[in-house]
Formats: C-alpha cells, structure tokens, sequence
C-alpha cells in the first residue's frame, strides 16, 4: 500500500493511509488476529457475515429493480 505525501503535509497522507487501510479490512484482521477466536466464536461470527453479505446483495438487486428507494447520496461540503 503506498501513499503520496504532498507538500510535505504528512497529517493528510496518514488520514489518507488510515482510510485505505479501513477499506481493505487490515484493522478488523489485526484486531482479529490479536486474540484467539474459538472455533465456535468463528463459526457464529463467520455465518453473521455471510447473512449480512446476502442481505446487502437482496437490497441492492431489490433496489436495481425498483422494489426500494435508492440511498440517497451524502452532499460533503467545500466540494
């Protein structure tokens, strides 16, 4: 993972960092590998994920096809 530091602001290029970082899943991983998870912890934890994975799938096909509102789109400001 590589990050461009502009205008020597490191401040921005960390925040930068810690976004990819969050978005590819490495703190959930570390914070996972930081314990041991019993079998069965990972059995229940593994099954939740996989109903949220089908859950997401079902709203954004139902929202494809006109059966629920799209989200609507967070407006940022200064952009």
């Amino acid at each position: 993972m590589q990050v461009l530091v502009r205008d020597n602001n490191v401040d921005q290029a960390l925040r930068v960092l810690k976004k990819k970082m969050q978005r590819e899943g490495l703190f959930r991983e570390m914070k996972a590998r930081s314990a041991y998870e019993k079998p069965s912890e990972k059995r229940v934890r593994e099954k939740a994920e996989a109903v949220r994975r089908q859950r997401k799938l079902a709203r954004k096909k139902m929202q494809r096809e006109g059966l629920l509102p799209a989200p609507k789109k967070a407006v940022r400001p200064g952009r």
